[in-house]
């Protein structure tokens, strides 16, 4: 039996309205509490969130959104779905999922389902290659199975919850036998022989914060979610997710005050008992979900409590917003919704991007990731001087400020420049002359937003850092504060926090059956 906060807990503040927030926000609410979510800006949405340009607007931060049957499942904690939120959400599928893109001038098609992705592979790269990423599909499916719902959709007390649980330590001699705790890129290498295709399947490392020759096997459930389990693109950008999830909250009778910003929390023992806030206002609270980077989250727990080692952060990502006009992009072979462009020098850029202090690098030999929203949904196109344009987003990988505490207010916009310069050279015609940029984002201003290390990839998955190791959303010194949030368990990516929000709320409501859990293998 998992911990539970002790005593009373009608009355429950959630700070921070990004995935994770509402998500426990929802499902607290379904459970008859009376929920306060405090946001400290003017929009929902955190990470997944949406910048302003001339005429249009664009998401900001996750442009791929996997399990959508995650947010299914927090809707439902208040009797909504997709149909009835406020605006209505429509999912499109991406097919293919992923455009990839190589060095060679070779480019692969990525789909979710097999049939198609063998096809695909065997015209890129042979009939027996096809073969093998059956086999290297069929692999990534096992170590989902044993994982997802038993270490990842879990609260864990201790890693010992890993022996003392004959289910769950079925799960780990399974993960065990089947190369779950070996290296991920070695493993893949074993699987499938082309290098280009074994980058396909382990570039989701990064999102691990390691590269594949150090992430650990179980990070392939990733590429799983990835390139098996669908990916998809709801209409009018991922913004209106968490617009939808905020709506059906307060339409449940949730209070949500947005331009709020956290300031203190006030304890009686070990319980936190209001909620203070910049303009002087304050919230008697029960329990608190803090959703906060864990540097910002630091501040409001109670001052005895301090980490309880070092935090390992991930990369961080520079990323260039603006808008192009489409009878440039219509000229670009292999390009569409999400646009993988990989270098040539893969070792080499996670050795520059992911090493310690004071010791990393640009790269050298940039892999990027092109997202163009307007490709599926044609709504997003805008009209300028009489031509159509599409919104472009631009994302490059980079040290963060502990690795590299480069000067990005100066950097950052030639850095672009030398971007595009290379795209062009890869066949993007016309983006270096044509790209508007509006909008670029660097470590420094994730930094400004309060994210440690300047990057939105919170705490790397080392080993020490992961599962039951990665800090604990009890691990609060306060007996009635909870975290949330990609820094706690289960770590980064939208359908980690949406699950991370859910159990912060199980850790004040108990468990509960996921209505979604049926449809998850």
């Amino acid at each position: 039996m998992t911990r539970v906060v002790p005593g009373r807990t009608d009355r429950v503040v959630v700070v921070g309205a990004g995935l994770s927030g509402l998500a426990a926000a929802l499902h607290l609410r379904g459970s008859g509490r009376e929920v306060t979510l405090l946001e400290r800006d003017d929009t929902v949405g955190g990470r997944v969130g949406m910048r302003s340009g001339p005429g249009y607007e664009i998401d900001s931060g996750a442009t791929v959104l996997t399990m959508p049957e995650l947010v299914t499942e927090a809707l439902a904690a208040v009797g909504a779905d997709f149909g009835t939120v406020d605006p209505p959400l429509r999912l499109r599928p991406l097919t293919p999922a992923y455009h990839a893109r190589f060095a060679d001038g070779t480019a692969l098609e990525v789909h979710s389902d097999p049939d198609a992705m063998a096809a695909e592979v065997a015209r890129v790269f042979g009939p027996a290659e096809a073969t093998r990423y059956r086999g290297l599909r069929d692999w990534l499916a096992r170590l989902y199975a044993a994982e997802f719902d038993r270490f990842i959709d879990a609260n864990f007390d201790s890693a010992l919850d890993l022996v003392n649980s004959r289910l769950a330590w079925a799960d780990v001699t399974t993960l065990v036998r089947i190369g779950g705790f070996g290296r991920l890129g070695p493993k893949v290498a074993r699987l499938v022989r082309d290098p280009r295709l074994q980058r396909v399947f382990t570039f989701q490392s990064l999102y691990a914060g390691t590269s594949p020759a150090k992430a650990l096997g179980i990070y392939g459930v990733i590429a799983h979610m990835d390139t098996s389990m669908g990916v998809y693109f709801p209409d009018g950008g991922m913004r209106t997710i968490a617009q939808a999830m905020a709506n059906a909250f307060t339409g449940a009778g949730g209070v949500l005050q947005l331009g709020t910003e956290v300031t203190r929390i006030e304890y009686e023992g070990d319980r936190a008992r209001r909620v203070l806030t910049a303009d002087g206002s304050s919230v008697e609270s029960d329990a608190v979900v803090l959703t906060a980077d864990l540097g910002g989250a630091q501040a409001l727990l109670p001052s005895r409590i301090r980490p309880r080692r070092p935090v390992r952060h991930s990369p961080s990502a520079v990323v260039a917003h603006g808008t192009i006009p489409v009878e440039v992009t219509r000229r670009w072979a292999g390009s569409g919704h999400h646009t993988i462009d990989f270098g040539a020098e893969w070792e080499r850029t996670f050795t520059e991007i992911t090493a310690r202090r004071g010791r990393g690098r640009l790269m050298s030999d940039p892999s990027l990731l092109l997202t163009r929203p307007a490709c599926t949904d044609e709504s997003l196109l805008l009209t300028r001087d009489g031509q159509s344009h599409e919104p472009l987003s631009i994302l490059a990988p980079c040290p963060n400020l502990e690795s590299a505490p480069l000067d990005w207010p100066a950097l950052g916009g030639p850095y672009v420049r030398e971007l595009l310069a290379e795209l062009e050279g890869r066949g993007y015609t016309g983006i270096a002359k044509h790209f508007r940029v509006d909008l670029v984002d660097t470590p420094q201003t994730w930094a400004d937003l309060g994210m440690s290390a300047g990057t939105p990839f919170a705490a790397a998955h080392t080993f020490a850092q992961t599962g039951p190791f990665r800090r604990g959303n009890l691990d609060t010194g306060a007996s009635n504060v909870v975290l949330a949030g990609c820094g706690t368990t289960p770590g980064v990516g939208v359908p980690t926090v949406l699950v991370s929000g859910k159990l912060a709320a199980q850790r004040i409501i108990g468990a509960r059956p996921g209505v979604a859990r049926a449809n998850r293998r």
